[in-house]
Protein backbone atom coordinates (compact mmCIF):
# COMPACT_ATOMS: atom_id res chain seq x y z
CA UNK A 1 0.00 0.00 0.00
CA UNK A 2 1.38 3.43 -0.95
CA UNK A 3 2.30 6.01 1.66
CA UNK A 4 -0.34 8.51 0.48
CA UNK A 5 -3.17 5.97 0.52
CA UNK A 6 -2.10 4.79 3.96
CA UNK A 7 -2.07 8.42 5.16
CA UNK A 8 -5.62 8.91 3.85
CA UNK A 9 -6.91 5.74 5.52
CA UNK A 10 -5.27 6.61 8.84
CA UNK A 11 -6.63 10.16 8.61
CA UNK A 12 -10.13 8.71 8.24
CA UNK A 13 -9.58 6.40 11.21
CA UNK A 14 -8.30 9.30 13.34
CA UNK A 15 -11.15 11.63 12.39
CA UNK A 16 -13.79 8.97 13.06
CA UNK A 17 -12.45 7.87 16.43
CA UNK A 18 -10.75 10.85 18.15
CA UNK A 19 -13.87 12.22 19.85
CA UNK A 20 -15.93 9.11 20.44
CA UNK A 21 -15.04 6.80 23.35
CA UNK A 22 -13.40 4.03 21.31
CA UNK A 23 -9.71 5.12 21.36
CA UNK A 24 -8.25 6.71 18.25
CA UNK A 25 -4.71 5.72 19.28
CA UNK A 26 -5.82 2.14 19.81
CA UNK A 27 -7.43 2.03 16.38
CA UNK A 28 -4.31 3.46 14.75
CA UNK A 29 -2.14 0.84 16.46
CA UNK A 30 -4.45 -1.99 15.36
CA UNK A 31 -4.56 -0.49 11.87
CA UNK A 32 -0.78 -0.69 11.74
CA UNK A 33 -1.02 -4.43 12.33
CA UNK A 34 -3.87 -4.86 9.86
CA UNK A 35 -2.25 -2.82 7.07
CA UNK A 36 1.15 -4.37 7.73
CA UNK A 37 3.20 -1.22 8.16
CA UNK A 38 5.66 -0.30 10.92
CA UNK A 39 3.88 1.44 13.79
CA UNK A 40 7.24 2.84 14.93
CA UNK A 41 7.80 4.40 11.48
CA UNK A 42 4.36 6.05 11.62
CA UNK A 43 4.39 6.98 15.32
CA UNK A 44 4.99 10.70 14.74
CA UNK A 45 2.35 10.74 12.00
CA UNK A 46 -0.21 9.07 14.27
CA UNK A 47 0.21 11.72 16.96
CA UNK A 48 0.56 14.82 14.79
CA UNK A 49 -2.51 14.17 12.61
CA UNK A 50 -4.55 14.36 15.79
CA UNK A 51 -4.01 18.11 15.51
CA UNK A 52 -6.29 17.99 12.46
CA UNK A 53 -9.06 16.60 14.63
CA UNK A 54 -8.26 19.22 17.29
CA UNK A 55 -8.60 21.97 14.69
CA UNK A 56 -12.08 20.63 14.00
CA UNK A 57 -12.98 21.35 17.65
CA UNK A 58 -11.68 24.90 17.37
CA UNK A 59 -13.66 25.48 14.18
CA UNK A 60 -16.85 23.90 15.53
CA UNK A 61 -16.67 25.82 18.83
CA UNK A 62 -14.84 28.93 17.64
CA UNK A 63 -17.35 31.22 19.29
CA UNK A 64 -16.82 29.53 22.67
CA UNK A 65 -13.03 29.86 22.40
CA UNK A 66 -13.32 33.43 21.14
CA UNK A 67 -15.59 34.47 24.02
CA UNK A 68 -13.34 32.70 26.52
CA UNK A 69 -10.27 34.45 25.13
CA UNK A 70 -11.96 37.84 25.28
CA UNK A 71 -13.14 37.02 28.79
CA UNK A 72 -9.61 36.23 29.94
CA UNK A 73 -8.18 39.39 28.40
CA UNK A 74 -10.89 41.56 29.97
CA UNK A 75 -10.88 39.61 33.26
CA UNK A 76 -14.51 38.53 32.94
CA UNK A 77 -15.43 35.79 35.40
CA UNK A 78 -16.94 33.34 32.91
CA UNK A 79 -13.91 33.46 30.60
CA UNK A 80 -11.51 33.11 33.53
CA UNK A 81 -13.43 30.11 34.92
CA UNK A 82 -13.46 28.44 31.50
CA UNK A 83 -9.69 28.86 31.11
CA UNK A 84 -9.12 27.77 34.73
CA UNK A 85 -11.16 24.58 34.29
CA UNK A 86 -9.37 23.58 31.09
CA UNK A 87 -5.93 24.30 32.60
CA UNK A 88 -6.62 22.48 35.87
CA UNK A 89 -7.95 19.41 34.06
CA UNK A 90 -4.97 19.41 31.70
CA UNK A 91 -2.23 19.54 34.36
CA UNK A 92 -2.38 15.95 35.73
CA UNK A 93 -1.87 14.35 32.31
CA UNK A 94 0.77 16.94 31.39
CA UNK A 95 2.86 16.11 34.45
CA UNK A 96 2.41 12.34 34.30
CA UNK A 97 2.90 12.31 30.54
CA UNK A 98 6.33 13.90 30.90
CA UNK A 99 7.32 11.60 33.76
CA UNK A 100 6.10 8.38 32.11
CA UNK A 101 6.78 9.11 28.43
CA UNK A 102 9.32 6.31 27.93
CA UNK A 103 6.97 3.76 29.49
CA UNK A 104 4.03 5.05 27.44
CA UNK A 105 6.10 4.74 24.25
CA UNK A 106 6.64 1.05 25.04
CA UNK A 107 2.90 0.48 25.54
CA UNK A 108 2.18 2.17 22.21
CA UNK A 109 3.97 -0.70 20.47
CA UNK A 110 1.65 -3.35 21.96
CA UNK A 111 -1.55 -4.18 20.03
CA UNK A 112 -2.48 -6.78 22.67
CA UNK A 113 -2.64 -4.03 25.32
CA UNK A 114 -4.97 -2.11 23.01
CA UNK A 115 -7.24 -5.10 22.46
CA UNK A 116 -7.71 -5.84 26.15
CA UNK A 117 -8.10 -2.15 27.02
CA UNK A 118 -10.90 -1.89 24.44
CA UNK A 119 -12.75 -4.78 26.07
CA UNK A 120 -12.28 -3.62 29.66
CA UNK A 121 -13.12 -0.03 28.73
CA UNK A 122 -16.33 -1.15 27.05
CA UNK A 123 -17.36 -3.04 30.17
CA UNK A 124 -16.56 0.03 32.30
CA UNK A 125 -18.71 2.26 30.08
CA UNK A 126 -21.66 -0.11 30.39
CA UNK A 127 -21.25 -0.16 34.17
CA UNK A 128 -21.05 3.62 34.48
CA UNK A 129 -24.01 4.15 32.14
CA UNK A 130 -26.10 1.80 34.29
CA UNK A 131 -24.95 3.07 37.68
CA UNK A 132 -25.01 6.86 37.32
CA UNK A 133 -27.63 9.46 36.59
CA UNK A 134 -26.17 12.28 34.47
CA UNK A 135 -26.70 15.79 35.77
CA UNK A 136 -28.07 18.77 33.86
CA UNK A 137 -26.23 20.28 30.92
CA UNK A 138 -24.31 23.39 31.95
CA UNK A 139 -21.46 25.42 30.52
CA UNK A 140 -17.91 24.19 31.08
CA UNK A 141 -17.19 27.41 33.01
CA UNK A 142 -19.87 26.44 35.53
CA UNK A 143 -18.27 23.12 36.53
CA UNK A 144 -16.89 23.13 40.10
CA UNK A 145 -13.21 22.43 40.68
CA UNK A 146 -13.93 19.07 42.33
CA UNK A 147 -15.41 17.71 39.10
CA UNK A 148 -12.75 19.37 36.96
CA UNK A 149 -9.90 17.81 38.94
CA UNK A 150 -11.62 14.42 38.79
CA UNK A 151 -11.86 14.62 35.00
CA UNK A 152 -8.20 15.64 34.82
CA UNK A 153 -7.09 12.53 36.69
CA UNK A 154 -9.49 10.36 34.68
CA UNK A 155 -7.75 11.57 31.51
CA UNK A 156 -4.49 10.07 32.80
CA UNK A 157 -5.97 6.59 32.26
CA UNK A 158 -5.80 7.27 28.53
CA UNK A 159 -2.01 6.95 28.68
CA UNK A 160 -2.77 3.24 28.35
CA UNK A 161 -3.39 2.78 24.60
CA UNK A 162 -6.90 1.54 23.92
CA UNK A 163 -8.45 3.22 26.96
CA UNK A 164 -9.53 6.31 24.95
CA UNK A 165 -8.89 9.87 26.07
CA UNK A 166 -12.43 10.94 25.24
CA UNK A 167 -13.83 7.80 26.88
CA UNK A 168 -11.89 8.33 30.10
CA UNK A 169 -12.79 12.02 30.38
CA UNK A 170 -16.45 11.64 29.40
CA UNK A 171 -17.04 8.63 31.65
CA UNK A 172 -15.12 10.28 34.48
CA UNK A 173 -17.33 13.34 34.15
CA UNK A 174 -20.52 11.26 34.07
CA UNK A 175 -19.43 9.36 37.17
CA UNK A 176 -19.19 12.70 38.98
CA UNK A 177 -22.66 13.81 37.94
CA UNK A 178 -21.89 15.92 34.87
CA UNK A 179 -24.51 15.94 32.10
CA UNK A 180 -23.85 14.00 28.88
CA UNK A 181 -23.64 17.05 26.60
CA UNK A 182 -21.43 18.96 29.05
CA UNK A 183 -19.18 15.92 29.53
CA UNK A 184 -18.72 15.52 25.77
CA UNK A 185 -17.97 19.19 25.19
CA UNK A 186 -15.58 19.38 28.14
CA UNK A 187 -13.74 16.39 26.67
CA UNK A 188 -13.52 18.18 23.31
CA UNK A 189 -12.14 21.38 24.83
CA UNK A 190 -9.67 19.51 27.03
CA UNK A 191 -8.35 17.71 23.95
CA UNK A 192 -6.96 20.98 22.57
CA UNK A 193 -4.09 21.58 25.06
CA UNK A 194 -3.61 17.85 25.64
CA UNK A 195 -3.04 16.94 22.01
CA UNK A 196 -1.03 20.08 21.25
CA UNK A 197 1.31 19.09 24.08
CA UNK A 198 1.56 15.45 22.92
CA UNK A 199 2.19 16.48 19.32
CA UNK A 200 4.88 18.96 20.35
CA UNK A 201 6.74 16.26 22.28
CA UNK A 202 6.43 13.82 19.38
CA UNK A 203 7.73 16.35 16.87
CA UNK A 204 10.67 17.15 19.13
CA UNK A 205 11.54 13.46 19.41
CA UNK A 206 11.20 12.76 15.68
CA UNK A 207 12.37 15.99 14.04
CA UNK A 208 15.49 14.36 12.62
CA UNK A 209 13.51 11.56 10.99
CA UNK A 210 10.96 13.99 9.54
CA UNK A 211 13.62 16.40 8.29
CA UNK A 212 15.51 13.61 6.52
CA UNK A 213 12.65 13.14 4.06
CA UNK A 214 12.89 9.36 4.22
CA UNK A 215 9.79 7.24 4.69
CA UNK A 216 6.86 8.99 6.34
CA UNK A 217 7.38 12.73 6.03
CA UNK A 218 5.63 16.06 6.00
CA UNK A 219 3.67 15.26 2.84
CA UNK A 220 1.95 12.27 4.42
CA UNK A 221 1.39 14.22 7.64
CA UNK A 222 -0.27 17.04 5.67
CA UNK A 223 -2.60 14.58 3.91
CA UNK A 224 -3.52 12.85 7.17
CA UNK A 225 -4.03 16.22 8.88
CA UNK A 226 -6.53 17.47 6.28
CA UNK A 227 -8.44 14.19 6.12
CA UNK A 228 -8.70 13.87 9.91
CA UNK A 229 -9.88 17.49 10.17
CA UNK A 230 -12.70 17.05 7.65
CA UNK A 231 -13.88 13.72 9.07
CA UNK A 232 -13.68 14.88 12.70
CA UNK A 233 -15.66 18.04 11.90
CA UNK A 234 -18.57 15.89 10.72
CA UNK A 235 -18.24 13.44 13.62
CA UNK A 236 -18.32 16.14 16.33
CA UNK A 237 -21.63 17.51 15.10
CA UNK A 238 -23.30 14.11 14.95
CA UNK A 239 -21.78 12.74 18.17
CA UNK A 240 -22.99 15.47 20.55
CA UNK A 241 -26.53 15.28 19.18
CA UNK A 242 -26.54 11.48 19.43
CA UNK A 243 -25.20 11.02 22.97
CA UNK A 244 -27.44 13.77 24.33
CA UNK A 245 -30.41 11.55 23.45
CA UNK A 246 -29.13 7.98 23.46
CA UNK A 247 -26.08 7.66 25.72
CA UNK A 248 -22.83 5.72 25.23
CA UNK A 249 -23.82 2.04 25.38
CA UNK A 250 -23.50 1.43 21.60
CA UNK A 251 -19.88 2.61 21.74
CA UNK A 252 -19.24 0.26 24.67
CA UNK A 253 -20.54 -2.75 22.73
CA UNK A 254 -18.49 -1.69 19.71
CA UNK A 255 -15.36 -1.61 21.88
CA UNK A 256 -16.05 -5.08 23.28
CA UNK A 257 -16.66 -6.61 19.84
CA UNK A 258 -13.60 -4.98 18.22
CA UNK A 259 -11.41 -5.79 21.23
CA UNK A 260 -12.50 -9.44 21.27
CA UNK A 261 -11.95 -9.73 17.52
CA UNK A 262 -8.48 -8.20 17.91
CA UNK A 263 -7.58 -10.61 20.73
CA UNK A 264 -8.64 -13.56 18.60
CA UNK A 265 -6.84 -12.28 15.50
CA UNK A 266 -3.60 -11.54 17.37
CA UNK A 267 -3.71 -15.01 18.98
CA UNK A 268 -3.92 -16.69 15.53
CA UNK A 269 -1.01 -14.79 14.00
Amino acid sequence: MGLTLTAILLGIVEGLTEFIPVSSTGHLILASELFGYSSAQWSAFNVVIQLGAILAVVVQYWRTFWNAGIGVLTLQQEGLRFARNILVAFLPSAVLGLLLKDYIDVLLQSPSVVAWALILGGIAILGIEKAVTPGPSVGVAELPLKQVIGVGFAQCLAMIPGVSRSGATIMGALAMGVGRKTAAEFSFFLAVPTMIGASTLELADNHVQLASGGGVGWGEIAVGFVVSFLVALAVIRVFVAYVSRHGFAPFAWYRIVVGAAAVAWLAMR
